[in-house]
């Protein structure tokens, strides 16, 4: 169920929209977190089915009408069997709240839970990846774009059909105190000299971040491309039925 007003909006929109002609079979890691909660309920709500990863013990809860799958993230044998029917694998683990003093966190969790991830989907050969990584290059979080860059390499080693999301920092509940930077980045956008980096570094709400997921896992990918941050924030315009591509993705 939504766990906040946020989440019923969001719901309502999606609602209120046609549901995706071509259903897909959606198999998620980290359904249980920031993203993953609400990005579950989304992907229901347009008609796809959904398998989410849940290791065992784990106090997170899932909403109805998603399967759960029981293992270790970090460990893709005790999962990959379990992957198929999906047609699409959505990759969202990762160390919660992200900051430089985490750097060896990142190396243990998201570099190893997205090598597992790539290694089975790859051998299962599913049809597209779904990776959520982070905008690059920035002037800091040095470890965190590092581990992000390699899972990235090794998306393209495997020669995964994949969508790689790159936003900088999402939105949200218990996440809001960027918006006090928005005036200097409205500024920075703004100014010829500032307005690239800016808008690769800028800032998405928890809404567009979910759609442009959504978004992607609807617009399947041959090869590998790359969603940026005015990609994202423009992915609700793009969730309508029949749709083969999307121009929320940018190559």
């Amino acid at each position: 169920m939504p766990g906040s007003i946020s989440d019923i909006r969001l719901l309502l929109k999606v609602n209120s929209l046609p549901k995706a002609a071509n259903a897909r079979s959606v198999f998620i890691t980290g359904g249980t977190g920031y993203l993953g909660g609400t990005l579950i309920p989304v992907l229901l709500e347009r008609g796809h089915r959904v398998r989410a990863l849940i290791r065992s013990g784990s106090t997170g809860t899932l909403p109805p009408g998603c399967e759960i799958v029981s293992g270790n993230a970090l460990d893709a044998n005790t999962y990959k069997h379990l992957v198929r029917p999906a047609d699409t694998f959505v990759h969202l683990v990762g160390v919660p709240n992200p900051s430089p003093s985490k750097g060896t966190e990142f190396r243990k969790v998201d570099l190893v839970s997205a090598r597992e991830a790539i290694g089975a989907a790859a051998e299962l050969a599913i049809q597209h990846f779904v990776y959520l990584s982070v905008a690059h290059p920035a002037p800091m979080m040095k470890d965190y774009i590092a581990v992000r860059v390699e899972c990235e390499r090794l998306i393209q080693d495997r020669h995964l059909n994949a969508t790689v999301l790159r936003p900088w920092y999402v939105l949200g509940p218990e996440h809001r105190w960027p918006y006090l930077l928005v005036p200097f980045y409205k500024l920075a956008e703004w100014l010829p000299f500032t307005r690239e980096a800016a808008r690769r570094l800028g800032l998405v709400t928890l809404r567009q971040m979910v759609l442009a997921l959504a978004a992607a896992v609807e617009a399947p990918a041959h090869g590998v491309r790359v969603v940026g941050v005015p990609e994202i924030r423009a992915a609700n315009l793009n969730l309508k039925p029949g749709s083969n591509s999307s121009p929320v993705i940018a190559g």
